[in-house]
C-alpha cells in the first residue's frame, strides 16, 4: 500500500503543471468469463489515451497506474522503455511538451477486495457481474489516469464484453453495441461525458436484470427536459427487485432538488446498479450511481429499510450537484460534497417521499455515528487536514457524514433556509464542472444571508469536538420559573471551542389522567458562550421535563437537570412527540457512554419503555444499543442476568406486536441477537423447525439465517444444520450467510480457520471476509478467541503492509479483541502504540480509535458496579 499512495503535495504540484483535455479508455472484458490463469491474478486488456497541456515545456510529470503489466507507453509519438518509466503503480512522463498525447496499453487486474473492477462469480447461476468503484483513488486500477479531484476531464469509454451482457457506463449508449468476431462478443461505446474526476468514473458490466423507466419535466424557460431511468440488479435477485419504489423515489427526488436547485440535472441519463460485494452504501458515479444490492429485499424488512434505501437514493442524487458538478479541490474538502449530500438526503426525504420523519431517524440514529466520532482521539474539523490518500480513505466517516450534515441544517437554523438555498445556487452556477475550496462556498452564503461566515466557519468547520449543553433553572415561591439558562461545556481539554448555538428549548409537563408528557411551553435563542439565559421562559409553570435542543435544530450533546432525568427514568415512554422522545433516547444513550449513566439503567429503560416507541427506526436503534451495552458497558458478573432480562423482555414484546407488523419483525430479529436462555433458544429452533408458531410472523429465508446465527454460537446448530441452510439458499447471499454461522460456532478449531483464512490467506472475497470476521466475533465467547488477542497485535504491520486497504482496514477493525474487554487488551493497545511510533498513521489510528472504545466501554462498566 505504501507505493500507492499520493501526498496532496504531489496532488498540488502535478495541479499547477497539468491541464487535462480528454481521456479515451478502452476496456476488453471478454476476460470476465474465461476460465482463469493458472498463476496470477484474472486479467484485463487496458487502454488508455490522454491529451494534456503542461505549463512547463520539458518538465517530468507521472500518471497513476496499478497494474501487473503494461505492454507499452506511448508519449507524443515517442514509444518508451516500460521498464524504466512504470514501477509498478506510476508512469513517468519525461520531457513534456506544451501539448501532449499518452498512450499506456495495460493489464490491469480484476478485483475480490470491491477495489477497481470488481469480479464477481455468481454461485446460483454461474454469471459472472462487473462492476467499478474507484473513491478515493482507485480508478488507477482500472485505467491509467490522473488520480486526483481537481484535474477534470472529459471521458470517452468503449468497452468490449460478451454481446448477451448489459453494459453501463457515465454517458449514455452511443448507437448499437457493434459484433465483434463470432458475434459472442460486442463493443459498446459510450458519449463523451462532461468534465468529472475520476474517481466517479463507472462501468457496470454483466447480464443485469435491466428495467427502464423515463423522467419528464418542464422548466421555466417552457423547455422539456427528459431523464432516461434505470435500475438493475442480478439476474437472481430479479424477482426481488422493486425498481417501481426505486423509480417512485428517484423522481420524486429530481423534482425536489430541481425545485430547490435551479440547475437542471446535468449528466443525461440516471442509471441505478444494485451490485454484489459492495464496500459502502452507494456511489455517487454521474449517470450511473452504483448500490450494495442489498437495498434490494430478500425478505420482509421494516419501513426503516425502506426510509433508510430513500435516503441513500437522495443522498447520491444531491451529489449530481454536490460533487459531481462541483468538486472538492483535494480532499480536506471532502465535506463540501459529503455532509450536504447527507443533509440534502434526509431534506428531501422529508420534502418529498412518503418518509416525513426522517428528521427523527437522523436524530436518533445518524447523529450517534457523528457524536461517537467527533469523541474518539482521532476526531478532527469538518474541514480535515488530509496529507494524502490514506488519511482520505479513513475520513469518509461520522464526522464529514453526519456531523457535518447536522452542522449543516445548524447553518439553515442560523442563517435561514432561502438565503441557504439561494446560496447554494449561486455556489451550482458560478463553479459548474469545477473545483472548490471552503471559502468558496461561504462567500456565495454571505451574499445570500448576509452573515459573516468567517465566524461561524471557524467555529463549527474548523475545530473538533462536541459541546454539551445543560438546563439550569431556579424558581420562585410559587413553583415559577425565575430564570432558565442554558450552560454549554466544551468537549475535552483538547477541543475548548464554545460554539454558537441557535436552539429551542421545551419545557414538558406530565398529564396524570392521560399518562402523557406534552410540551407547553418553547423558546428559541442562541447560545454562546458558557452560560447563555433565556428570557422568554421566565415565569413559565415548573417543567417536569427540560428539553434542550427540542426540534434537534444544533449539533450537541444534551444533558437533563436533576428533575427531567427523574422524569424521563419513569416516564420516558410517555413523550407524545416523536422526535422530542427520540431525542431524549439519544440523550440517554450518552450519557450511558459517558460512563454517567449504569448501563443496566438504561437496558431497564428499553425493557420498560421500546415496546411503546412508535418509530421503527428508532426502535431498531434501542436494540443495537441495549445490545452493545449489555456486552460492553455492563459489570461482568451482571451480563448473565442482564442477557436473561433482554431474552425475556424481547420474547414478551414479540408476542404483544402486532401481527405482521414491522415492530414484530423487529423484536423477532432483537430476540435472535440476545437469546441466551434454553427457553428463548428453543423457541428459536422451533421457528425454524415450523414446530412454533407466533401469528403474524412470516419466517422467511433471511429470518430463518437470523435464528440461525445464535444457535451456531450457542453450539446448538452443527455444520450439517448450516449446509442444509445453504441448500435451501443456495445464493450469494445464502453463502455470505454460510460463512458468517460456520465461523460463529463455539469450537477452537473453528476459530482457528477463520483466523487463518482472514489473516494467513487472501483467498476470500471482501464480503467474505466480512462474513467470517463477523461470525468470528461472537459475545459468550472471549476465551475461545483469546489466544488471538496477541496475535492481532503481532501481525498488524503485515496485514496492512501486504493487503488492499480496503481488507487490511476490515481486518484492524474488525479482529481488534474487544470481546476480551479487559484491562490487559487496553494494556496491549497501549504497549502497540507506544512500540511503533512509526507505523502507517492510517494504521495507527484505526488501532487507537478501537483502543478507545475499550477504554470507554472499562469506564462504563466501572459506572455500573461502582462498588468492585
Amino acid at each position: 500500500m505504501p507505493g500507492e499512495n499520493l501526498t496532496r503535495t504531489e496532488a498540488r504540484e502535478r495541479a499547477a503543471l497539468l491541464t487535462v483535455n480528454g481521456y479515451d479508455v478502452a476496456l476488453d472484458l471478454r476476460s470476465a468469463v474465461e476460465p482463469p490463469p493458472t498463476t496470477g491474478p484474472r486479467t484485463f486488456r487496458s487502454t488508455t489515451t490522454i491529451t494534456f497541456e503542461s505549463a512547463e515545456e520539458g518538465a517530468t510529470a507521472f500518471v497513476d497506474l496499478v497494474a501487473p503489466h503494461v505492454h507499452s507507453v506511448t508519449l507524443n509519438g515517442e514509444s518508451l522503455p516500460v521498464d524504466e518509466v512504470f514501477d509498478g503503480t506510476r508512469v513517468t512522463l519525461p520531457g513534456l511538451r506544451a501539448s501532449n498525447e499518452v498512450t499506456i496499453d495495460a493489464q490491469c487486474a480484476y478485483s475480490r477486495t470491491g477495489e477497481g473492477l470488481h469480479h464477481f462469480l455468481d454461485p446460483e447461476d454461474g454469471e459472472v457481474y462487473l462492476y467499478t468503484q474507484y473513491e478515493p483513488a482507485d480508478a488507477r486500477r482500472v485505467f491509467a489516469n490522473f488520480e486526483q479531484p481537481d484535474l477534470k476531464a472529459p471521458f470517452d469509454f468503449t468497452v468490449t464484453a460478451p454481446a448477451s451482457w448489459t453494459v453501463l457506463s457515465n454517458g449514455a449508449q452511443r448507437g448499437e453495441p457493434r459484433p465483434v468476431d463470432d458475434g459472442r462478443w460486442a463493443l459498446w461505446r459510450f458519449e463523451r461525458t462532461q468534465p468529472i474526476s475520476t474517481y466517479i468514473t463507472a462501468v457496470v458490466a454483466g447480464p443485469y436484470h435491466y428495467v427502464t423507466d423515463t423522467y419528464r419535466r418542464t422548466l421555466e424557460d417552457g423547455s422539456e427536459l427528459e431523464i432516461p431511468l434505470g435500475a438493475l440488479c442480478r439476474k437472481g435477485l430479479a424477482r426481488h427487485f422493486d425498481p417501481e419504489d426505486i423509480f417512485t423515489v428517484t423522481k420524486q427526488g429530481l423534482d425536489f432538488f430541481h425545485d430547490h436547485f435551479d440547475y437542471p440535472y446535468p449528466f443525461g441519463k440516471y442509471d441505478q446498479a444494485f451490485v454484489p460485494e459492495y464496500n459502502i452504501g452507494a456511489m455517487e458515479n454521474p449517470g450511473c450511481v452504483t448500490f450494495r444490492e442489498e437495498f434490494v429485499f430478500r425478505g420482509k424488512v421494516t419501513d426503516a429499510s425502506y426510509e433508510g434505501r430513500a435516503n441513500v437514493i437522495l443522498h447520491e442524487m444531491a451529489h449530481m450537484w454536490f460533487g459531481d458538478l462541483v468538486t472538492m479541490e483535494w480532499w480536506d474538502d471532502l465535506w463540501l460534497k459529503e455532509s450536504f449530500a447527507d443533509f440534502m438526503g434526509a431534506f428531501a426525504l422529508v420534502g418529498s417521499t412518503r418518509f416525513r420523519d426522517g428528521w427523527i431517524t437522523f436524530a436518533n440514529r445518524r447523529k450517534s455515528w457523528a457524536y461517537r466520532a467527533d469523541q474518539l482521539p482521532s476526531t478532527h474539523p469538518i474541514t480535515a487536514d488530509i496529507r494524502d490518500l490514506e488519511d482520505a480513505k479513513l475520513n469518509f466517516d461520522g464526522i464529514t457524514y453526519a456531523k457535518g450534515a447536522s452542522v449543516l441544517k445548524q447553518l439553515v437554523a442560523y442563517v435561514g433556509e432561502d438565503a441557504f438555498l439561494e446560496g447554494a445556487r449561486r455556489y451550482f452556477k458560478r463553479h459548474q464542472w469545477g473545483n472548490t475550496r471552503l471559502e468558496d462556498l461561504l462567500s456565495a452564503l454571505e451574499e445570500t444571508s448576509g452573515r459573516d461566515m468567517a465566524e461561524w466557519s471557524k467555529a463549527w468547520l474548523q475545530t473538533a469536538g462536541v459541546n454539551t449543553l445543560t438546563p439550569q433553572l431556579t424558581y420562585d415561591a410559587d413553583g415559577r420559573v425565575t430564570e432558565l439558562a442554558v450552560l454549554q461545556e466544551a468537549g475535552s481539554e483538547a477541543h475548548p471551542t464554545l460554539r454558537p448555538h441557535r436552539v429551542a428549548v421545551g419545557l414538558y409537563r406530565r398529564d396524570a389522567a392521560h399518562g402523557t408528557l406534552e410540551r407547553y411551553a418553547r423558546a428559541e435563542a442562541d447560545v454562546a458562550g458558557a452560560r447563555t439565559p433565556v428570557p422568554e421562559l421566565a415565569g413559565a409553570e415548573r417543567p417536569d421535563l427540560v428539553l434542550v435542543n427540542d426540534a434537534d435544530l444544533t449539533y450537541c450533546k444534551i444533558r437533563f437537570d436533576e428533575v427531567s432525568l427523574a422524569t424521563l427514568r419513569d416516564h420516558l415512554g410517555e413523550l407524545t412527540d416523536p422526535l422530542a422522545r427520540a431525542l431524549c433516547w439519544s440523550a440517554v444513550w450518552n450519557l450511558t457512554r459517558d460512563g454517567l449513566m449504569p448501563a443496566r439503567d438504561f437496558i431497564s429503560l428499553v425493557l420498560r419503555f421500546a415496546g411503546r416507541e412508535t418509530e421503527i427506526g428508532v426502535l431498531q436503534m434501542l436494540h443495537g444499543q441495549a445490545r452493545l451495552a449489555l456486552h460492553q458497558y455492563t459489570a461482568r458478573d451482571w451480563r448473565a442476568e442482564g442477557a436473561r432480562l433482554l431474552s425475556e423482555g424481547a420474547v414478551t414484546q414479540l408476542r404483544q406486536a402486532e401481527p405482521g407488523s414491522g415492530h414484530q419483525l423487529a423484536w423477532a430479529r432483537f430476540l435472535a441477537s440476545v437469546a441466551s436462555g434454553e427457553q428463548e433458544l428453543r423457541l428459536l429452533q422451533g421457528l425454524l423447525a415450523g414446530t412454533a408458531r407466533i401469528d403474524g410472523l412470516e419466517v422467511d429465508q433471511e429470518l430463518r439465517w437470523t435464528f440461525l446465527e445464535p444457535l451456531a454460537a450457542e453450539g446448538l446448530a452443527d455444520e450439517a444444520a448450516v449446509e442444509a441452510e445453504l441448500a435451501r439458499d443456495d445464493t450469494a447471499s445464502g453463502k455470505r450467510h454460510q460463512v458468517r454461522c460456520l465461523a460463529a460456532r463455539p469450537s477452537a478449531a473453528v476459530k482457528a480457520q477463520a483466523w487463518a483464512s482472514v489473516v494467513e490467506s487472501d483467498a476470500l472475497s471482501n464480503a467474505l471476509v466480512e462474513a467470517t470476521i463477523s461470525g468470528f466475533d461472537q459475545p459468550g465467547q472471549a476465551e475461545l478467541t483469546a489466544p488471538y488477542a496477541p496475535r492481532y497485535f503481532e501481525v498488524l504491520e503485515s496485514v496492512w503492509a501486504s493487503r488492499s486497504i480496503e481488507i487490511a482496514m476490515a481486518i484492524v477493525r474488525g479482529l481488534f479483541p474487544a470481546t476480551q474487554g479487559d484491562q490487559a487488551t487496553l494494556d496491549a493497545a497501549d504497549a502497540w502504540l507506544a512500540g511503533h511510533p512509526d507505523a502507517a498513521p492510517a494504521l495507527r489510528r484505526l488501532v487507537a480509535e478501537s483502543r478507545d472504545d475499550l477504554a470507554r466501554a472499562l469506564r462504563a462498566q466501572r459506572t455500573d458496579a461502582p462498588g468492585v
